[in-house]
């Protein structure tokens, strides 16, 4: 027998969950494979089909099921687990709420959840009340009371969460996440992240594929820009904090042993996306005509309980190099790192009041997990980190511990969404943010995110 843990409980959150959703009556998880942990794959897209790669090479698991909507995306996915020699999983996708007949296999154990952002809280709170162990890609949650949605199945149900921000496993990241744990830039101030990426592209051409150049989306545009431009179109938030604002959190120890605790956010106007459409498909096409609400840059500014502050930035309908802009300055130095730029200054250290690069220091701090397994995880997507955040959700889930990034995270750090949102409306009007551990962030211990596993 494994380290891996029996859900005993099973039987009494089912009826949790039931009471809670009544319509819904999912099967009971409690045939677990000792050997292998056995998921579900909801959403197959881009996104998913990284996760169904990256799972389909590790001997622990067996991907038992897959669903997807999108009828094109069913065969790619059969092609990949044919390929990878694996045995053919059972196929949902007949409708939208098809994925809640994969929820009622019980040879499922995990579910992870790779859908446009409107789906992903509602699909989050049935597998956890189906009492599996659930991955959910980022964001989490697009509302305050979807976040507390997330928290309250948790904690009604017992099943775990664990958002699949990737970023926080990049190399730069884990390292300077081991320069602050080892007090190299003293007591901590500030913080910048964001996250700053040319998405204005990704959109269908009248038929055509054409990134770059397209200037259609929804009904006919293609993978993001089917749903992602939407959001654009009617809301003012940073729709999409948590690649920046993860590793800053656990830099700084939020919801354990610190909290964010309120938010001010502000936009520029909004003309971005109509010079591009403008640009690219004339003054006459029908989407130039539209007006977008979300402000091309937004700017929010985050206060905790210890003092730190965190500037938080949003911009995809603008000309911009990839960057999510990380600094962390503590009270000893600060660090400026990303992937175009990387240096450091360290009072006492570095020369004079000079910038000095990075390569010595990330080489002496370099995370345990990238030392033990870098040479593997370059071959997962998106440098690697694909393969870590992956590898932390299966590890968490075959001993069904709590994992690294758990709920009250992913209800944190999505809330800068809907409180962003909120702060521009009312001309950056302060936001409070809500305490989602319910006071125990005041006696909740850090992950230890230094180990040389997960």
């Amino acid at each position: 027998m494994n380290k891996r843990r029996i859900f005993i409980k099973q039987a009494s959150i089912l009826g949790a969950g039931v009471t809670i959703a009544p319509n819904l009556t999912f099967g009971v998880n409690n045939g677990l494979n000792e050997d292998k942990l056995r998921i579900g794959f909801i959403g197959v897209g881009l996104r998913g089909s990284n996760h169904l790669n990256n799972a389909l090479k590790r001997k622990d698991v067996e991907v038992v099921a897959i669903c997807d909507i999108d009828s094109r995306r069913i065969p790619i996915a059969l092609n990949k687990i044919e390929k990878a020699g694996k045995k053919k999983p059972k196929i949902f996708g007949d409708n939208e709420y098809d994925y809640r007949n994969l929820l009622e296999l019980k040879e499922v154990d995990a579910v992870i959840i790779s859908t446009p952002w409107l789906w992903h809280t509602k699909m989050a709170v049935d597998s956890m009340k189906a009492g599996k162990y659930t991955g959910l890609e980022v964001s989490a949650a697009n509302t305050l009371e979807e976040c507390w949605d997330l928290v309250n199945t948790h904690e009604e149900t017992g099943s775990h969460l664990m958002i699949l921000e990737n970023v926080n496993y990049r190399r730069d990241v884990l390292a300077v996440l081991n320069m602050v744990k080892q007090n190299v830039f003293g007591e901590l101030l500030h913080f910048t992240c964001g996250y700053q990426h040319d998405l204005r592209g990704v959109k269908l051409n009248d038929g055509k594929t054409a990134y770059g150049k397209g200037v259609e989306f929804g009904d006919k545009g293609i993978s993001e820009s089917a749903w992602r431009t939407q959001h654009s179109l009617l809301r003012n938030a940073d729709v999409y904090p948590t690649h920046g604002l993860g590793p800053v959190a656990v830099m700084a120890d939020v919801n354990r042993g610190n909290r964010f605790v309120s938010l001010t956010s502000h936009a520029t106007k909004a003309i971005g996306l109509n010079k591009y459409i403008v640009d690219n498909g004339g003054k006459d096409h029908p989407n130039a005509k539209l007006k977008w609400k979300q402000g091309d840059i937004i700017t929010s500014t985050i206060e905790t309980s210890n003092g730190e502050t965190i500037i938080v930035t949003h911009n995809v309908n603008t000309p911009h190099p990839y960057s999510l802009g990380f600094k962390v300055q503590g009270v000893q130095g600060l660090t400026d790192f990303d992937h175009h730029t990387q240096r450091i200054h360290i009072e006492g250290t570095t020369k004079g009041h000079n910038w000095e690069a990075m390569d010595a220091w990330f080489e002496k701090y370099d995370h345990p997990l990238w030392k033990k397994y870098g040479a593997n995880a370059t071959k997962a997507g998106h440098g690697g980190i694909d393969f870590f955040v992956l590898n932390a959700f299966v590890e968490s889930a075959k001993e069904n511990i709590a994992p690294p990034m758990d709920a009250y995270d992913a209800a944190a750090w999505s809330a800068v969404t809907p409180l962003s949102e909120l702060s521009i409306e009312n001309n950056g009007e302060p936001q409070d943010f809500p305490d989602f551990t319910r006071g125990n962030w005041i006696k909740r211990k850090p992950y230890n995110w230094l180990k040389e596993s997960y």
